[in-house]
């Protein structure tokens, strides 16, 4: 059974840092296409950061030059470093894995944005 589980979630000022870090078991996450996505109170659900199986990224307008995401194939994490942090920002952050017809997400971690 694949199981996502997010951490490094958690409170901090306008212009603070976080990193986010997603952990996988039951599969190996290298093969796997993997994607931030977050979602505000109200909102739907965005695709903050996405990085290909071959280790492309790319970001949502939004957050470029900000958040930065990442694999370890030894760890088998995908990571998302936050820099720069508004209150916009404020969301649950979800981590995605997808694979031909599979779709994995995680239970989300709170960021929250705010002094």
């Amino acid at each position: 059974q694949v199981q996502l589980v997010e951490s490094g979630g958690g409170l901090v000022q306008p212009g603070g840092s976080l990193r986010l870090s997603c952990a996988a078991s039951g599969t190996q996450l290298n093969l796997y296409d993997m994607g931030w996505y977050r979602q505000a109170p109200g909102k739907p659900r965005e695709l903050v950061a996405r990085i290909t199986a071959d280790g492309a990224p790319n970001y949502a307008e939004s957050v470029k030059g900000r958040f930065t995401i990442s694999r370890d194939v030894a760890e088998n994490t995908v990571s998302l470093q936050m820099n720069s942090l508004k209150p916009d920002d404020t969301a649950v952050y979800y981590c995605h894995a997808h694979l031909l017809w599979y779709d994995y997400w995680g239970q989300g971690t709170q960021v929250t944005v705010s002094t």
